[in-house]
């Protein structure tokens, strides 16, 4: 029995309307924060309203562990009791980082260091976006260099070499069959930077393709603590006809791609090694999206939503994108 091939110049059955978050666009601006927090406040309190914070905005149960554990060490081994939110500067909080590095029982590493700085950037900068301190703190604050390999991202040249194969595929030549599928995959990825994971997770109905000149993609999840990262991201006004001829060659009713996450990796890697490129992977087309957009100077907020990344990884990945953009544009000129 053969799947059923859907048409996509006709709409796709989408989303009812209460259930379609906001796109990263349309979003609108949140209510201006409310507490009860001020100077005055006591430290200990404050964290408690912290991990509401952290719990509301769908912080992962690991990066609040982490954090938790991170502002109790500050609270309970560095401050004193009586410590209230406006006892705390800039230079106290250098003088933390100072001691956890070099005079506490046990020291810690570079790398836990760095993460420690982020919990306190995090948690500052929150204290001034409700209006509990006037000023940040902890934005002074300087992130230590950790030595770590920056990830593989491809060249221009790479993506036109890679492009001229997954087209020569689409159209087929001689004896070879016409083949949508390497184009469409390799397309997809380089224009969204989706995970592989969420691309294995893609249905046809979160293809919006109501309006064909501004295709989109919706990023579902069916775990309920992940619904904050659901977001739509365009597509190339080309990728409808595209798909158009990749279901008529693997028909489907459910999934876009209805194969595993390795035999798409496969598919990947014959595209490599046909355009003479070393290698290719999702990781790697992941990257190259994001810095491209950097490059072309997209807001760095929707840049963050369009990765479905949390304002914690954004701490660490901004960085190296900003580094691997100026080893771009050096490479360019």
């Amino acid at each position: 029995m053969t799947d059923e091939i859907i048409d996509p110049t006709e709409q796709l059955p989408l989303f009812p309307a209460k259930e379609q978050p906001a796109a990263v666009s349309e979003a609108q601006p949140a209510p201006a924060p409310q507490t009860t927090l001020s100077p005055r406040s006591a430290f200990p309190r404050a964290l408690g309203e912290f991990d509401k914070y952290m719990q509301e905005r769908g912080f992962t149960e690991n990066t609040q562990l982490a954090f938790q554990f991170d502002m109790q060490i500050l609270a309970e081994e560095y401050l004193t009791p009586a410590t209230t939110l406006g006892d705390i500067s800039t230079a106290t909080l250098n003088a933390f980082l100072k001691w956890m590095e070099h005079e506490r029982e046990a020291p810690c590493s570079p790398k836990t260091l760095e993460r420690r700085i982020t919990t306190l950037k995090v948690f500052f900068g929150w204290l001034a976006e409700i209006g509990a301190l006037p000023r940040d703190v902890a934005a002074p604050l300087l992130h230590h260099a950790v030595t770590a390999p920056l990830p593989d991202m491809l060249s221009e040249a790479d993506i036109a070499a890679l492009l001229d194969i997954t087209r020569m595929l689409r159209h087929g030549s001689g004896e070879q069959e016409p083949d949508a599928r390497p184009h469409l995959l390799f397309t997809l990825i380089l224009h969204t930077g989706i995970k592989k994971s969420e691309c294995v997770g893609i249905h046809l109905n979160h293809l919006d393709l109501t309006d064909l000149e501004h295709p989109a993609l919706w990023i579902r999840y069916q775990q309920a603590r992940r619904r904050h990262k659901e977001r739509r991201i365009d597509l190339p006004p080309t990728w409808p006809a595209i798909l158009r001829e990749y279901l008529a060659q693997y028909p489907s009713r459910q999934f876009l791609f209805p194969w595993s996450a390795r035999n798409l990796e496969y598919v990947l890697t014959g595209v490599a090694k046909q355009a003479d490129v070393p290698r290719l992977s999702f990781e790697m087309l992941r990257w190259t999206c994001a810095v491209r957009d950097f490059r072309a100077e997209m807001d760095r907020e929707a840049l963050r939503r369009k990765l479905g990344l949390s304002e914690i990884s954004w701490y660490e990945v901004e960085p190296k994108l900003a580094l691997l953009a100026q080893i771009r544009q050096a490479k360019d000129t």
